[in-house]
C-alpha cells in the first residue's frame, strides 16, 4: 500500500522519518527541514503511517509489520533505493525496528526517538490516555472549535486538543468528523505496544541508536543498559519529555549529526 507522504531535501542519502501514534508526517517537518539544512546530502520521506493522516485506512488485523511493509513500499515507489536510514518517534520507532527485521539488508540504520524495544505498559502511555478520551468524543461536531472544546471538557490539555483536531475533516453537511477510524486505531494501539522487538537490537549486525527524553518514561534505565550492552548507544535530553523533536530540537539535531 502506497501511503500519503511528502519529501524534504534532494540529497542522495535516503532517510525515512516516521511520526508517532495519532500523528502525521507533518509532525516531523521542522526536524526534517533543520536536518536537511545541516546535511543537504540527505533526502527525507515523511509518510502518514497507515490509518493516520490522509493515508489509507488500517486493514483488519493490522500490526507493526503491516505498517512497516507499507512504509517500505512507499519509499520504493518514491524512488528511495538502496539501504535507507529509518528514524522514528514513538510508534514510528517501533515500526522502524519491525522494518529492520523484515528487510535487514535494506535498512541501513534505525534511530529511535524516545521509544524502547520492550513491550510498553499501557499505563505508561500518554497515547493511551489520549486514545481513551478520543474514543469518548462524538463522531462529528459543527466545527473544529466545538470538537476542541468537547475534548478539553473531557480533561485533555489545550495543546493535545489542538494536535488531535488536526485529524478532522469537513463533512458534506458542513461540520467536521474524524478522518481516521478510531476503533481500528484502538486495536492497533494494543498490538503495537505488546510486541517485543529486542531481536531488532540484539541481532548480529544491528545498527540502532536511541535518544530519550529525560522527563519521559518510555525508555527506562534498565532498557537503556540492555541497549548499550547490545551496542546501541543511548543519549538522554534532560530537558525534554516524550516529544524530543519538539521540546529539544536543537539538542536533538546536534545528536543526530554525530556519528554513533
Amino acid at each position: 500500500m502506497v501511503l500519503e507522504s511528502f519529501q524534504v531535501g534532494e540529497g542522495e542519502v535516503p532517510t525515512v522519518l516516521l511520526h508517532g501514534f495519532l500523528g502525521s508526517g507533518r509532525n516531523l517537518r521542522s526536524l526534517a527541514v533543520a536536518w536537511s539544512e545541516a546535511e543537504p546530502q540527505r533526502r527525507f520521506l515523511l509518510p502518514d503511517l497507515t490509518g493516520h493522516g490522509t493515508s489509507p485506512a488500517l486493514p483488519p488485523g493490522a500490526d507493526l509489520d503491516t505498517l512497516a511493509r507499507d512504509v517500505h513500499e512507499t519509499a520504493r515507489a518514491k524512488g528511495f533505493t538502496g539501504p535507507v536510514d529509518w528514524v522514528g518517534h514513538s510508534l514510528g520507532g517501533r515500526v522502524s525496528l519491525a522494518a529492520s527485521l523484515l528487510f535487514p539488508s535494506e535498512v541501513a540504520r534505525v534511530t529511535l526517538l524516545d521509544i524502547t524495544p520492550s513491550p510498553v505498559p499501557v499505563n505508561l502511555l500518554e497515547s493511551g490516555m489520549v486514545l481513551n478520551l478520543l474514543m469518548q468524543a462524538p463522531d462529528t461536531a459543527p466545527s473544529r472549535k466545538e470538537m476542541r472544546a468537547d475534548l478539553m471538557g473531557r480533561g485533555l490539555s489545550a495543546g493535545l486538543a489542538d494536535w488531535l483536531v488536526m485529524n478532522l475533516e469537513s463533512t458534506p453537511e458542513g461540520g467536521v468528523r474524524w478522518r481516521f477510524g478510531r476503533q481500528a486505531l484502538a486495536e492497533l494501539h494494543g498490538r503495537v505496544n505488546q510486541r517485543d522487538l529486542w531481536a531488532a537490537v540484539e541481532r548480529p549486525g544491528a545498527k540502532v541508536r536511541c535518544i530519550r527524553g529525560g522527563r519521559a518514561r518510555y525508555v527506562p534505565d534498565e532498557d537503556l543498559a540492555r541497549m548499550e550492552r547490545a551496542g546501541c548507544p543511548v543519549a538522554t535530553l534532560p530537558e525534554a519529555g516524550h516529544f524530543v523533536h519538539v521540546e529539544a530540537l536543537p539538542a536533538l539535531l546536534q545528536w543526530l549529526l554525530q556519528a554513533h
